[in-house]
């Protein structure tokens, strides 16, 4: 495994994180305590140390689920959760940007982590209206002052405006902001037009999610590829998944070298880029997880 520095926060995380919104239900699979166990066990065993998670993926169940699994040696992982939704049923969130709201949030998620202190503190996908709140960022920064939380992190929503999006980022650094999460991939690069040269500029850490396309990229689906209703991937209109399937294939005919692992060339191409400073895709077990740790071994 290989570790960066996270922007200014001096935090030190693996290249390749782990994200859990698979744990909350909402990927067309349910997750045991001992399935997350046997995931958990096979990223100690590859060097991943970052792990992101969310107050929605479950109501508080991706969280739970986490925070069993890394009870027994808290002390080396980083952990990063968000704010902002709550969780009703599947694929359905209500909005909680109060400060009075967050704040029972965090002591939510601090109690389902099983922790005294949260690494990374991301607001979630918010709108500028929820972002520009300056009682909600008193707030954060009280807490940060309290060492409930260590630094605080904007999760980008690419739904936004471009204009909203590059609005956050360039206010992140006077929030204490120390890092952003945007979707990035081989197929979505949006976030390099706007926000990575905020980023660079501003000493931010950059988490890339979806970074394998919503599995897309690990050349697994194809146009035509069904997904269960309980699946988040069933959303996808039929124009998207042959746009994605048919892009993705491209990548794999022209890039990824005969026989080598498509999921880990689609996440070491994203790691190349000098503004991102760690891939968090999911996985469904430790296999999967094996092959995107592969990704560092190609960054050598």
């Amino acid at each position: 495994m290989i570790y960066r520095i996270l922007g200014s926060s001096g935090l030190k995380v693996s290249v390749v994180g782990l994200g859990t919104w698979q744990f909350g239900g909402e990927w067309g699979a349910t997750f045991t305590p001992v399935d997350v166990a046997q995931i958990f066990d096979a990223a100690r065993q590859h060097g991943i140390t970052l792990i992101d998670t969310a107050e929605c993926y479950g109501d508080h169940l991706s969280e739970r689920l986490v925070g069993r699994a890394i009870k027994k040696d808290r002390e080396r992982w980083i952990v990063a959760t968000k704010f902002g939704h709550r969780f009703t049923v599947p694929f359905e969130r209500e909005q909680h940007w109060s400060a009075d709201q967050v704040r029972t949030q965090m002591e939510d998620s601090l109690a389902a982590l099983g922790t005294d202190s949260i690494d990374l503190y991301q607001f979630h996908s918010g709108s500028g209206e929820v972002f520009q709140n300056d009682a909600l960022w008193s707030m954060l920064a009280r807490q940060k002052e309290a060492g409930k939380v260590r630094h605080l992190g904007i999760s980008i929503s690419s739904s936004i405006p471009a204009e909203e999006q590059t609005r956050q980022a360039a206010k992140a650094r006077e929030l204490g902001v120390t890092c952003l999460q945007v979707v990035y991939n081989r197929l979505q690069r949006q976030p390099e037009e706007a926000l990575f040269p905020i980023s660079v500029k501003d000493n931010l850490g950059v988490l890339a999610r979806v970074p394998l396309a919503s599995g897309f990229l690990t050349g697994k689906y194809s146009g035509d590829s069904a997904f269960e209703p309980g699946d988040i991937r069933s959303k996808k209109s039929p124009e998207e998944k042959k746009r994605l399937a048919e892009e993705a294939e491209q990548f794999r005919r022209e890039e990824v070298p005969e026989g080598g692992s498509m999921a880990a060339w689609a996440l070491a191409w994203c790691l190349r880029n000098p503004a991102v400073t760690s891939v968090i895709p999911g996985c469904k077990d430790p296999k999967q997880l094996a092959q995107n740790a592969g990704a560092a071994d190609l960054l050598a």
